[in-house]
């Protein structure tokens, strides 16, 4: 009877604009869920979720997100089929890894159901391209002139990486190695499985990222959890909510670090070497809990999901208990704001953008599902100094919520191109945008 009641309770909410599960008023500002100190307010519980998402409505022709001021924001390439992240070559082509989530294989579930809904709702509900398209601009006006299909027949791609003459692809369940050669627009060769990831029947973070270390032995792939919080049993979870180590020779991996999610965009920190990565928190605690994150990620440790938020915040929620393993749980760096689902991390390795902004992070924050008001939908700036986060975060892209809160686009994946200005898939959008500073603002 119960589930009878939340399904034609969030059914009916489905259908009606900017819809809400559950009325849970704001506790804190948005400001204060962002930052190395953010406000943590106590958890809000209720069986009836909140399930507030933007509408679809694209793009009007000529539109385009709001870039910052001293920022200029046009479309790369364009009418692409749900672009989830992007790539630079070595000469500078640019690869967009067109993908969504395998078919579900698991058995029914209400939270599932509603979950479905409001992602067809959200225009996340296509099939997967299941391919790699390249794009090339030749004669650098910042538009792509021509597109070619890269590597077709992939399962659900999303993390892409170059060492040396070997590209590697991380589909929803294994890496795959194809051979590259600088200047190919196509690859037809069969890709060699390097690793199988975990998959399984739910596979409920699809999403596989994936970077090289920078002597190229070692690959880190990305593995997002089966759950919110571990409801699924903790045997669904077996190597997953982690970054795992590869060893590009053998193919055999571990887990470098745990307790994270649903983590995304690993990039190395420019002025320490650290990995970093941008990783989205649990769900149902509140409108501002739990803050996503950007952290550090150190080999061996723990950063406290399912049983842990923030260090030692105890979930009462996830049973049986570990306060072994709370007791261990690190902090992240950085709170990016409560369920934006920040999924791209770039940090500005080039010259491009003022001085001031070297060494930061842009963030691509895709939009929360269950927060009203809505939160995310924006690229975003994190200034650094040292190798650290070292101020607020500063608006970068906006207005991918039109007045009438439906959603244009929404950014995921990030990357700087050849010269150094921001990439950004909006898989909503169906749109590579290129943003630049202006002429004046870039002077350094």
């Amino acid at each position: 009877m119960r589930n009878n009641i939340l399904l034609a309770i969030c059914v009916g909410a489905l259908a009606l604009p900017l819809a809400s599960c559950n009325e849970s008023k704001e506790t804190a500002t948005v400001a204060q869920t962002y930052g190395p100190s953010p406000s943590l307010p106590p958890p809000e519980h209720s069986w009836i979720p909140t399930v507030d998402i933007a509408t679809v409505n694209r793009w009007p022709e000529g539109a385009k997100p709001t870039a910052a001021s001293g920022m200029t924001v046009a479309a790369f390439a364009t009418g692409l089929e749900h672009p989830r992240t992007v790539y630079v070559l070595p000469n500078g082509d640019v690869l967009v890894a067109e993908s969504n989530a395998p078919p579900k294989q698991s058995g029914f579930s209400i939270k599932g159901f509603i979950y479905g809904l409001a992602q067809n709702r959200a225009g996340a509900g296509v099939p997967s391209a299941n391919r790699i398209t390249l794009l090339r601009d030749s004669d650098g006006d910042g538009v792509a002139e021509t597109r070619s299909t890269f590597i077709s027949n992939l399962n659900s791609p999303f993390g892409m990486v170059l060492v040396g003459e070997d590209f590697y692809v991380a589909n929803a369940d294994a890496i795959v190695k194809f051979p590259y050669r600088e200047g190919d627009t196509k690859i037809s060769a069969p890709g060699v499985k390097l690793a199988d990831l975990p998959a399984g029947p739910i596979n409920h973070h699809w999403t596989k990222d994936l970077t090289a270390s920078p002597d190229g032995t070692k690959l880190y792939a990305t593995v997002g959890s089966n759950s919110n919080i571990g409801e699924n049993g903790m045997e669904a979870e077996k190597d997953r909510a982690a970054v795992l180590e590869v060893d590009r020779a053998s193919g055999q991996w571990r887990v470098f670090a745990s307790g994270l999610r649903n983590p995304n965009g690993p990039a190395w920190n420019p002025k320490t070497g650290e990995l970093w990565v941008v990783v989205n928190e649990r769900d149902e605690l509140g409108n501002d809990l739990v803050p996503d994150y950007m952290t550090s990620v150190k080999d061996g440790a723990f950063y406290g999901w399912p049983y842990s938020y923030f260090g030692d915040r105890v979930d009462t929620r996830v049973e049986p208990r570990r306060p072994d393993l709370v007791q261990k749980a690190m902090s992240p760096d950085y709170a990016l704001g409560a369920h934006t689902a920040s999924l791209g991390l770039a940090f500005n390795t080039g010259n491009l953008f003022p001085q001031e902004m070297e060494g930061g992070a842009f963030i691509g924050q895709h939009g929360s599902w269950n927060r009203r008001p809505p939160s995310g939908y924006k690229v975003i700036f994190v200034p650094f100094k040292d190798g650290k986060p070292s101020g607020p975060p500063q608006d970068v892209l906006t207005g991918f919520l039109n007045d009438n809160g439906e959603a244009q686009g929404r950014p995921v994946g990030l990357r700087l191109d050849k010269q150094g200005a921001l990439l950004v898939a909006d898989d909503v959008g169906n749109t590579i945008w290129r943003v630049t500073p202006t002429a004046k603002s870039a002077s350094r």
